[in-house]
């Protein structure tokens, strides 16, 4: 069985010590061929910008900005059009980046390692601050060129810029249109219900919610109205009864002193018309019907006097009956008061009608009003919705319009290029200190493994340690060694060779060995 040795510390630094030269040469090989090899390689050369992400001019609190999506979205979606196949395929054809290899490798190879040399790393917010808004972003663009990679780089700092403007135009701008289109849906559907209310409050004129109060209002003073036309046209009517009864009784009394004189001559009747006449005509015009009845008697007794013999100058029963009754003047006054009273007692009547009407369609309206309430309700709260969604699209609208006039005078929030384009002096790639260090490493790190292998196939005896490791027994004595090493002989039978000033001594062990 193989037995294994554990070193400590002191036995490393010894290994270490001996192989030196080895680690040493090792190294300097290994820096010389990473400097060797960072010489040979292409160099690349990278070019660098900065893009801060300016505020608007404007601030947010007068003029609302339509575009609300984060800055870190918007860069990744620009970032993909940007660097899709379409645009660096112009870029490819316009700078012409891998002229070496032009007709040998397809243009997809040279797309994709375009876009590989294409970098955009976004800026971190400053610590302390209190917005969490993407400051900003910058952009590295590395080819074998340097010239060409600035001015790769600048296209593409032009092209983030053109394509932050033209992405903010157009999402106001359709927002704007967007906007307008509901507005007009909006309106018309406003119209609509206004119409709907203006119509609703036409044919229920009076039994509105808003009229419920007036109308009981006005039924508590309707029905004291009403009461009080109607006595009046119960006493009316009344007046008028009695006044036909005094009419009737003066009327008989006349009739009966007309029949006392009935036996009068002609001549006497016709004085006693004339003179009644003449009373007439004090009061009444020549067009009262009175009048004009009794002229007309007067002219017929007239032409009866005249065609009459004398003997027969004495009325006719006939005669007296078709004599008019001459009415006196409590007569006629009765009569004025009759008739007064039948126009008062139609006028009456008709106040009352026309209170009974208008106090049943106050009742009427009374009793239908919750229900037209309830349909008002309905109708206005669907107004109120409809203009309210109409003021909020108008107000958006307008604010819209604001936030594309102001995207069109570039006065919004706009990418800036703080750090133009830089020209590289030196390559980014390869770092020829790092790649030195890196040959120097990997070169320590082949020796550290020869130097391993070799210590793991080496048996020779250094230390007492050796000795009890490898013999398995106990040193006596030590014996320091004066001479040189190389001439003490091989010790037989046991293939290792004393290698340290010191030799180990075992009481057994050398005997058996013939030492």
């Amino acid at each position: 069985m193989e037995v294994r040795r554990q070193m400590n510390v002191e036995e490393y630094v010894a290994l270490l010590l001996r192989r030196r030269w080895l680690l040493i040469s090792a190294a300097a090989l290994g820096a010389a061929a990473g400097f060797l090899l960072s010489i040979v390689i292409p160099a690349q050369y990278t070019s660098h910008t900065m893009v801060l992400v300016e505020e608007p001019v404007v601030p947010e609190a007068y003029v609302k900005p339509v575009v609300s999506e984060d800055v870190n979205q918007r860069l990744a979606s620009m970032q993909g059009q940007i660097l899709s196949r379409t645009r660096l395929q112009e870029l490819v054809e316009q700078f012409n980046p891998y002229k070496k290899d032009a007709g040998r490798v397809p243009m997809e190879v040279m797309i994709e390692r375009l876009k590989k040399s294409i970098k955009v790393a976004p800026l971190n917010p400053m610590p302390g601050t209190l917005s969490r808004e993407l400051p900003g972003f910058t952009v590295d663009v590395t080819l074998g060129d340097a010239q060409l990679a600035q001015q790769v780089c600048t296209q593409i700092s032009s092209m983030f810029r053109s394509q932050n403007i033209h992405q903010r135009q157009k999402r106001t701008e359709d927002t704007t249109e967007f906007l307008a289109k509901q507005l007009e849906e909006a309106k018309a559907k406003l119209d609509e219900q206004d119409a709907k209310v203006a119509a609703f409050q036409s044919r229920h004129i009076g039994s509105l919610p808003e009229d419920e109060k007036t109308n009981v209002t006005l039924l508590a003073g309707m029905t004291p109205q009403l009461e009080a036309v109607t006595q009046g046209l119960n006493q009316a009517r009344q007046e008028k009864t009695f006044l036909e009864s005094m009419l009737n009784q003066q009327l008989a009394e006349l009739r009966k002193t007309s029949g006392g004189q009935s036996s009068k001559s002609l001549e006497q009747q016709l004085s006693d018309m004339q003179n009644q006449l003449a009373m007439l005509q004090r009061s009444y015009t020549d067009k009262h019907p009175k009048v004009i009845q009794l002229k007309h008697a007067i002219a017929q007794l007239e032409k009866q006097i005249e065609s009459a013999p004398a003997k027969d100058l004495t009325a006719t029963e006939e005669q007296k009956a078709a004599i008019p009754v001459i009415e006196t003047p409590q007569v006629q006054q009765l009569r004025a008061q009759l008739h007064q009273q039948e126009l008062s007692i139609i006028q009456k009547a008709k106040q009352q009608e026309e209170l009974q009407k208008q106090i049943r369609v106050l009742q009427a309206r009374i009793e239908s009003s919750p229900g037209v309430q309830q349909e008002f309700q309905a109708l206005t709260r669907d107004y109120q919705t409809a203009l309210t969604f109409y003021n909020d699209l108008l107000k958006r609208r307008n604010e819209s319009q604001m936030a594309t006039a102001l995207e069109n005078g570039q006065q919004a929030e706009r990418f800036r290029v703080i750090d133009p384009p830089s020209l590289p002096e030196t390559p980014s790639f390869p770092n020829r200190r790092l790649f030195s260090l890196g040959g120097l490493c990997a070169g320590l790190g082949l020796a550290a493994g020869i130097v391993h292998l070799s210590q793991m196939r080496d048996r020779s005896i250094r230390s007492r340690h050796d000795v009890e490791t490898y013999l398995g027994v106990q040193t006596l004595a030590l014996i320091s060694h004066t001479g040189n090493v190389r001439k003490i002989r091989n010790l037989p039978n046991t293939g290792i060779r004393p290698r340290r000033s010191e030799l180990s001594l075992a009481p057994s062990s050398w005997k058996e060995r013939n030492v």
